[in-house]
């Protein structure tokens, strides 16, 4: 089952073949977890959401179409959802400024880490896309798609006007886009607006 590709993993899980369960389970389950718990700082939390995850894509793999998108994408879509439902229902705790730079600093740890997996240069490309966007733009990012807050409560928590927290959001998205291979292909084509 391990030399099967992701989406014949995907593809078998939707069967329910339990051997393609398992080796989908093994083969995501620490890009899964890493991502839950740097996003929400809690081990048991994030165990709970990675959990709910891989329930999610069970239920959801007929559903999972290849054109869109590649099956880690897919996946880590579902758990950064499930972990932006958390933070949003703890929304009523004050946000620590210190825990931004914290799941920054964790974010940049758990993409070394997965960086060492074979296969996935994806992540060094946009850790290095992410490392040349300025620290604000960077910052107001990573709350907007990490921590699922809007540009209302991003210039709130930055203490910096509406217009200026949207703006830097659109200038890194903006960023990400342009140096991003293929892109430009794909928009002359009308795929992405």
């Amino acid at each position: 089952m391990w030399s099967l590709s992701d989406e014949a993993l995907v593809a078998g899980l939707a069967a329910g073949d339990q051997g393609a369960a398992t080796a989908f389970v093994r083969r995501f389950q620490a890009r899964v977890f890493g991502l839950a718990v740097t996003m929400v700082g809690d081990r048991a939390v994030a165990e709970e959401i990675a959990q709910e995850a891989f329930t999610r894509a069970w239920r959801h793999a007929g559903a999972y179409d290849a054109r869109r998108g590649r099956v880690t994408t897919w996946l880590l879509s579902i758990t950064r959802n499930l972990a932006i439902d958390h933070l949003r229902a703890k929304r009523t705790e004050p946000l620590d400024p210190d825990a931004i730079g914290d799941a920054e600093r964790a974010m940049w740890a758990t993409a070394a880490r997965s960086a060492a997996t074979p296969g996935d240069g994806e992540t060094d490309e946009l850790r290095a896309m992410l490392g040349d966007l300025p620290g604000e733009q960077r910052r107001a990012l990573l709350l907007a798609a990490l921590f699922g807050y809007t540009a209302r409560e991003i210039g709130a928590i930055e203490q910096i006007p509406l217009g200026t927290a949207k703006t830097r959001i659109r200038a890194a998205m903006r960023k990400l886009g342009r140096d991003t291979p293929g892109r430009d292909d794909e928009r002359r084509r009308g795929g992405m607006r």
